[in-house]
């Protein structure tokens, strides 16, 4: 079973919701994990610093503009990406994601595809415009997880969607 255009249009409106939540000053992303068969969501999440370790990756400072990372770069320097912390959260509360779909505002990166393919997730939908940098679509493709890209501004921090 699969979700009807509308409520796909609307839980990017969610996802876009969410990404307002980050105090990532560079980019800001939400995610869902959304049962299809019943279009609910199962977990919620954004970019953003560690839990209880401050407002940004490296307390109150960015460590990506700190240490002049650039954008699509070591992912292990920066903020935990929004795909990362839906399935930590679904972890850490016992909400299952195998069969579930991913709803994100920009492209995973290669180390959230990974886990994202391990975690059981069958399909992402990721907001058309979003991240481009390097990412891991090729790696969920390979991998049998289904890529779906989805109408959205060309960047999740700019305006939404007029769900129809």
């Amino acid at each position: 079973m699969s979700l009807k255009e509308k409520h796909i249009a609307i839980r990017i409106e969610q996802c876009l919701s969410l990404a307002r939540a980050s105090n990532c000053p560079r980019r800001k992303f939400g995610a869902l994990l959304v049962d299809p068969a019943r279009n609910v969501i199962l977990m919620d999440g954004y970019n953003g610093g560690p839990r209880g370790g401050g407002r940004l990756c490296g307390g109150e400072i960015c460590l990506r503009d700190a240490h002049h990372v650039e954008s699509g770069t070591r992912m292990e320097v920066g903020c935990h990406h929004a795909e990362m912390n839906v399935i930590c959260n679904a972890a850490a509360n016992g909400v299952t994601t195998r069969g579930a779909w991913m709803i994100v505002t920009g492209e995973p990166c290669i180390l959230c595809a990974k886990l994202i393919h391990h975690a059981g997730i069958d399909r992402v939908l990721i907001v058309e415009g979003g991240y481009a940098g390097a990412n891991g679509i090729d790696y969920l493709e390979g991998h049998g997880v289904a890529v779906q890209r989805v109408a959205g501004p060309r960047d999740p921090r700019h305006g939404a969607i007029n769900p129809s």
